[in-house]
């Protein structure tokens, strides 16, 4: 189908726009013009180009996984392996172009926020290569249960600010990072860590994510000898899914499947699925579904995975909810954990508990068809960060 979204002001349909302060909108404005000038000029690709596939490691693997195929005993399931990109995750993808558009711009410091302390770390990272002042919101409680990664942004010069307002997770360290940038904005550049956010965000950290997807239209046909059937992600803002998603928008054949925390259930307020179980509404710049109470209220949300504990979801994921291209699921917690488990056991491979979530969902599908089908599930992080969180919950002491 024809797809050339976002609009000129920044919509995906009814969601995206500018919800924000009158203080931002020329930042905003003068990042689109940037953004528009330099998104095709031979230099910038060049120097993009150059850093994915030599200080990355670009391109990720497509492994596939013979053994748990045989174990789910259905579809045949392979693998996109960002979780070999360096720092560990595909959030390194959108933040190096980031950070080369703040170089561009001649800002001197960047700002970030995180949850489960992947893009933060990757943030901090790209700043020590670039020589950049970088400062990086968390939520309190994801500062303790992400101690690893907080412990690698420090290493790597960065200033961890603990945000303790609200619940003390992603959400908060957003409000947090978007008071510092109107506060700050003349020498700072505010690199989001989803596709979330004010116009032109959702655009441009998807245009850097979607490498992924580009990938697998080389991969699959040269691995699997034609298309997926099936592409899986998980979805908390969505940049991993979308990333994978959006060269695939237009082919009809390949079905796209987002993945949202489940929690404790979607039938109880303790999960973060706003797709599956939220309305629309506006949250941080941007309009998109969200989770809130009768009053308007952003809900609290819950999430074994830091990085899916997020009340939003970036606007084109609610497009294509709307629209019926990308259909949306919830994992809860106790299912994501067993396919974590059944993973690191059976392929030696240790992923991150957010795209667990996308894996459980991969082995539901795959039960439900032959093996001559084919899906694809995008293993956006690896696990070591959250192996005290996992140790804490069976009760296993590491000391």
């Amino acid at each position: 189908m024809p797809y050339d979204f976002p609009d000129a002001r920044g919509h995906f349909g009814p969601y995206g726009g500018q919800f924000v302060a009158e203080t931002l909108m020329e930042p905003l404005a003068r990042l689109s013009e940037a953004y528009a000038r330099l998104k095709d000029d031979p230099t910038f690709l060049a120097e993009l180009d150059n850093d994915l596939k030599h200080y990355v490691g670009r391109p990720s693997p497509l492994y596939h996984a013979e053994r748990l195929t045989a174990k789910w005993g259905g579809a045949q399931i392979w693998l996109k392996r960002e979780d070999l990109n360096h720092t560990g995750a595909h959030k390194i993808n959108n933040t190096v172009g980031q950070a080369l558009l703040a170089k561009h711009l001649g800002k001197t410091r960047i700002i970030a926020e995180t949850g489960a302390g992947q893009h933060g770390v990757a943030s901090a990272t790209i700043a020590a290569r670039l020589g950049l002042k970088c400062v990086v919101y968390m939520g309190a409680e994801d500062v303790e249960r992400q101690s690893p990664n907080v412990y690698r942004m420090k290493l790597l010069g960065a200033e961890v600010i603990p945000v303790r307002s609200g619940t003390q997770t992603l959400k908060d360290a957003l409000n947090e990072a978007l008071r510092d940038w109107v506060t700050n904005v003349d020498d700072t550049f505010y690199v989001i860590g989803t596709v979330a956010g004010p116009h032109p965000y959702p655009m441009l950290v998807r245009d850097f994510n979607a490498v992924v997807g580009r990938e697998l239209l080389v991969q699959c046909p040269a691995r699997i000898g034609r298309m997926p059937d099936v592409l899986v992600a998980c979805v908390g803002g969505g940049s991993n899914a979308i990333g994978m998603f959006h060269p695939f928008i237009g082919m009809d054949g390949v079905e796209l499947v987002g993945v949202e925390a489940g929690g404790y259930g979607i039938d109880t307020p303790d999960h973060a699925a706003p797709l599956s179980a939220g309305t629309p509404g506006v949250l941080h710049g941007n309009k998109t579904y969200i989770m809130a109470d009768a009053d308007g209220q952003i809900s609290n949300t819950h999430s074994i995975s830091a990085g899916l504990d997020y009340p939003g979801v970036g606007p084109e994921h609610a497009w294509l909810k709307d629209s019926g291209r990308a259909r949306y699921v919830a994992i809860n917690d106790d299912a994501a954990l067993a396919a974590f488990h059944e993973l690191t056991r059976v392929e030696g491979i240790i992923p991150a508990l957010e795209p667990s979530h996308a894996l459980a969902y991969a082995k539901v599908l795959a039960t439900e068809l032959g093996p001559d089908r084919h899906i694809v599930v995008n293993l956006s992080g690896r696990g070591d960060k959250d192996i005290f969180t996992i140790a804490k919950r069976e009760g296993i002491s590491l000391t």
